[in-house]
């Protein structure tokens, strides 16, 4: 068995050096860790054996994933770069998650082991394809040594190492010989134009198991000898507590082996999901609403409204722009609210757990595994090595999972701890959260109020733009503070609008946090799905103003940056923007980067006889540097569009007196099969590295929507969704 590993790449430290170690429990087998000065080799004996790449005796490759795949491709992409590194077959190649290991395992533009921000083939690319190019080298000189024939004479094709002898192998063939091969301290890459993969399209490797329901892919459907299930009654509104519960009914079920008062809830231990979820709801819970949010929505972002007409934190400040919009001839205002959204996955939160008092086992979609493998050792009081964690495939997150508090991973081990100290024997336990929970449990897109002030001079050119947005933060008081906010900016509310590409003469961005006990996390695309839709629209206002086309206008204020400029040329030519639309039919566009990739969508509309709108078709072009598997950069483009359209259409968290009412898909809609436009992809073909594309695919859609109704009815949608407009 052929093991390879490789450390996160460190520009920091160029001296680092490769070396070689056999596992003490693999026989004829090799572990190679790139990037480890050769003096850890000793301390990494049991710690750092964490593979990258499994070669297999039955010849199969086995590409371990560092990263979570919630539905994005990323498994399949880090694959395919291992893949054809290793020039290895294609249907030979499978895919597991990495074990939680922060050195071995790190997101090096996190620092932790991590998936988020659309980063994982960005931070990776390089490194799973050194994985498979050093692991071909080792092959190729061991068939070498044993076939007494030059390395350089050597090919691999499709998974078969052959010589021009008519000497030929498998890869599981040789991985044992390679064990003693001295590792390539740089590993030769292949050359795009050398690519067997890479740039192609091919099946996800998550597809079949997925298809078929293979047992344990996901947590909601993980099973274990003597598994309990749990659910746990929590506040119904935000920082509520117990203060004192009655639990005589709830035992009564048949089923129910217990229930646990958690500093969070009341927890209903049964032998299976549903006496879990009814005895539940036969407790009765009295609640100490003191520290709790009590406010409705209307004032809530009444509240934010206010805000965004103070002076706030300084974003970014390119002079006077209060005197330079005094001067100006003629001031376009606008003022911008966007509702609390639930992410509204597949698969609702759930985690299992095995917890023996000395050591703890998890199994669940583990997003951010440092944090959440930290959480796990400090609240079980045991050491980080006592904890080990199973990163199961996730049916979808949007952020949901991401947390910083690793709030699923607390509560388990609350119940863990409050089963031990009830005297429970020792048992595998799995939380499961119902839509109901997932939906009202919080963790929204922050709620969030923008105002904007335009200058512009007597030829309508603009002087200056004020912008002023207010919002809960998202990293404000979590462990990401120290590293995501400096000098106080919560640069996650105002990306894609402060670092924007327009000329907008002097820019000014400041920003204002909301306090309130309403969680909230990043949701798809974060801070760019409202900052897009306030730049866009307010961008087709001013083209307005100043008589011209939208996308002509776009071009003109685009600086620097002609990527941006590139993907909306080519979205407008593909939508056929020069011509007419047809009759009944009205068109909308909008460009952005987001996660370092540039996305550029057409839309095109037409109204129902009830005044309804009906989104019929989006043009969307992407550029996203090396594609490394185009259908997927399509499909996930597609998703983003279905995604941010249902968003914007009719989908709101509101609260009444603190409760949320939306708590399933009755009130808070998916976007519906007739709502889904034909939607077209073109990619740019690009020899730049490759960058995000899981949520770039959200942010223009709306606007672009927005922008097709304002060219139908002259005004544009400042409050969403667009059925508080009676458009939907």
């Amino acid at each position: 068995m052929l093991h390879l590993l490789q450390k996160p790449l460190e520009a920091a430290q160029p001296s680092r050096r490769t070396f070689l170690k056999v596992s003490a429990g693999t026989i004829g087998g090799l572990v190679l860790a790139m990037n480890l000065p050769r003096s850890a080799a000793s301390a990494a004996e049991g710690d750092f054996l964490q593979p990258f790449v499994h070669i297999r005796p039955d010849n199969t490759v086995v590409v371990l994933s560092k990263h979570l795949d919630k539905g994005q491709g990323t498994a399949s992409g880090l694959a395919t770069l291992v893949a054809d590194e290793l020039d290895a077959a294609h249907d030979q190649v499978r895919v597991e998650f990495a074990p939680s290991n922060p050195q071995l395992y790190a997101n090096t533009l996190f620092g932790v082991q991590g998936t988020g921000g659309s980063t994982a083939m960005a931070n990776s690319f390089m490194q799973y394809r050194q994985a498979g190019a050093a692991a071909k080298a080792m092959i190729v000189a061991a068939a070498a040594k044993d076939w007494g024939v030059p390395a350089s004479e050597i090919t691999v094709s499709d998974g078969v190492v052959s010589h021009g002898s008519g000497k030929s192998a498998t890869l599981g063939d040789l991985a044992g010989l390679a064990a003693g091969e001295e590792v390539p301290a740089e590993p030769v890459l292949k050359t795009p134009d050398q690519w067997v993969y890479i740039g192609k399209s091919f099946p996800r490797l998550d597809v079949k198991n997925k298809t078929v329901g293979a047992p344990n892919t996901y947590t909601m459907d993980f099973q274990r000898d003597g598994l309990l299930v749990a659910t746990v009654a929590r506040a119904p509104r935000f920082g509520g507590k117990v203060k004192s519960f009655d639990a005589s009914e709830a035992r009564k079920v048949p089923g129910v082996v217990n229930v646990l008062e958690l500093p969070n809830g009341v927890a209903v231990v049964a032998e299976s999901t549903w006496p879990a979820i009814k005895g539940r709801s036969l407790l009765e819970i009295e609640w100490d609403d003191s520290g709790a949010e009590t406010r409705s929505s209307d004032a809530m972002i009444a509240e934010l409204k206010e805000m965004t007409a103070q002076p706030g934190v300084k974003v970014r400040e390119d002079g006077d722009v209060d005197a330079v919009l005094e001067a100006s001839a003629k001031v376009i205002e606008a003022d911008y609210d966007f509702p609390f959204l639930a992410h509204g996955a597949m698969e609702p939160l759930d985690i299992a757990m095995m917890f023996d008092g000395e050591t703890a086992e998890l199994w669940f979609g583990s997003q951010i595994q440092t944090i959440d493998h930290n959480v796990a050792a400090t609240v079980l009081g045991i050491p980080f090595q006592n904890v080990r964690i199973n990163t199961l495939w996730a049916g979808g997150s949007f952020g949901r999972r991401a947390q910083a508090d690793a709030h699923p991973v607390v509560e388990i081990a609350m119940l863990a701890k409050a089963m031990q100290a009830d005297g429970m024997e020792p048992a595998p336990v799995k939380i499961v959260w119902t839509r109901e929970d997932d939906m009202a449990g919080g963790y929204y897109r922050p709620m969030s109020a923008h105002r904007i002030r335009v200058g512009l001079d007597a030829d309508n050119n603009v002087t200056a733009f004020k912008y002023n947005i207010a919002a809960k933060s998202i990293v404000k008081g979590t462990a990401f503070e120290a590293m995501l906010m400096k000098d106080g900016v919560d640069h996650n509310m105002t990306e894609g609008a402060h670092d924007t590409s327009y000329a907008l003469g002097l820019m000014n961005m400041d920003q204002t946090f909301q306090e309130t006990q309403v969680p909230v996390l990043w949701w798809r695309s974060v801070g760019h799905t409202h900052t897009a839709y306030v730049m866009e629209t307010m961008i087709d206002r001013l083209a307005k103003e100043a008589g011209k086309d939208p996308v002509a206008y776009r071009l003109e204020m685009i600086r620097d940056d002609p990527r941006k400029a590139n993907v909306l040329k080519l979205a407008a030519d593909k939508a056929g923007w020069d011509q007419p639309p047809g009759d009944g039919r009205y068109r909308g566009v909008a460009v952005h980067k987001s996660f370092g990739s540039y996305v550029a969508e057409v839309a095109e509309i037409s109204f129902r006889d009830d005044g309804t709108v009906k989104v019929e078709k989006v043009t969307a072009a992407v550029d996203c540097g090396t594609p490394i598997n185009p259908d997927n950069i399509v499909a996930q483009v597609e998703g983003g569009i279905g995604y941010g359209l249902g968003a914007i259409l009719r989908n709101q968290v509101t609260l009444v007196d603190g409760v949320v009412e939306e708590t399933n898909f009755d009130t808070y809609e998916p976007l519906r099969m007739s709502d889904m436009p034909e939607v077209e992809v073109h990619i740019v073909a690009s020899n730049e590295p490759p960058t995000g594309i899981g949520e770039p695919g959200t942010p223009p859609i709306g606007p672009a929507v927005a922008n097709a109704i304002a060219a139908a009815k002259g005004d544009w949608i400042t409050s969403l969704p667009l059925s508080k407009a009676g458009l939907v």
